[in-house]
């Protein structure tokens, strides 16, 4: 069965001793977390990637927002590029080991962090989203267009919930990005559970589809 990641990504509000005892509790059931702390010190990321990899974490699964010299000073697995900062090629060219996500507005810019060669890209806000106030949408249509026109997976971010995966699973993203979902959630580890099981039960359901339609037509 097609696999689809769950992206963990910090909101920079919780103190980094609570993001850490998420993680810890919530990692098995995710593919990768983000530390994303604009806030930050270099030393103050670099002791916080190491408590996190102290507590559990697989370094494979670790991604750092926009800091190239933390990640590679952690062994992190990769970097997630905000649009004002290097470009894909840019980072390719410093650490080309690195697995690297470009952060994307628009299909266009699918596009182009496609052809500079970025492995995914985080498309958002899809829905209303609390770390955007104000801010309307981008939308499922938004997000289709996107993955149609981008050569690398396009993972959904903002405002997303459990009852949400199916819908933007059926747009053709490869997976979802979530902030406050688990971190702004009373029970994080609960939180996580409904976002992987829904994951699962739509994939389930895609596959079941295809099966039947394969039958069909034989």
């Amino acid at each position: 069965m097609a696999q689809a990641e769950i992206h963990l990504i910090s909101d920079g509000k919780l103190p980094l001793s609570q993001f850490i005892e998420i993680v810890e509790a919530t990692h098995p059931l995710l593919d990768y977390i983000h530390l994303r702390e604009k806030h930050r010190s270099a030393r103050e990321l670099i002791a916080a990637a190491e408590e996190l990899l102290r507590v559990g974490l697989p370094p494979a699964k670790l991604i750092i927002n926009d800091r190239i010299d933390v990640a590679l000073a952690v062994g992190a697995r990769g970097v997630q590029l905000p649009w004002h900062s290097l470009t894909p090629a840019e980072a390719r060219a410093v650490a080309p080991h690195l697995r690297l996500g470009r952060s994307i507005h628009s299909p266009q810019e699918a596009e182009k962090g496609s052809s500079q060669g970025a492995n995914f890209c985080l498309f958002g806000h899809v829905f209303l989203s609390d770390s955007k106030p104000g801010q309307p949408e981008r939308g499922l249509a938004q997000l289709a267009q996107t993955v149609r026109i981008s050569r690398i997976p396009v993972i959904a971010i903002g405002g997303i919930t459990p009852d949400h995966v199916s819908q933007i699973m059926k747009q053709g993203a490869a997976g979802i990005a979530v902030m406050s979902g688990i971190c702004g959630s009373n029970d994080p580890l609960s939180a996580a559970k409904a976002y992987r099981t829904s994951l699962q039960v739509t994939l389930e359901s895609k596959l079941a589809e295809e099966v039947s339609m394969h039958e069909s037509a034989h």
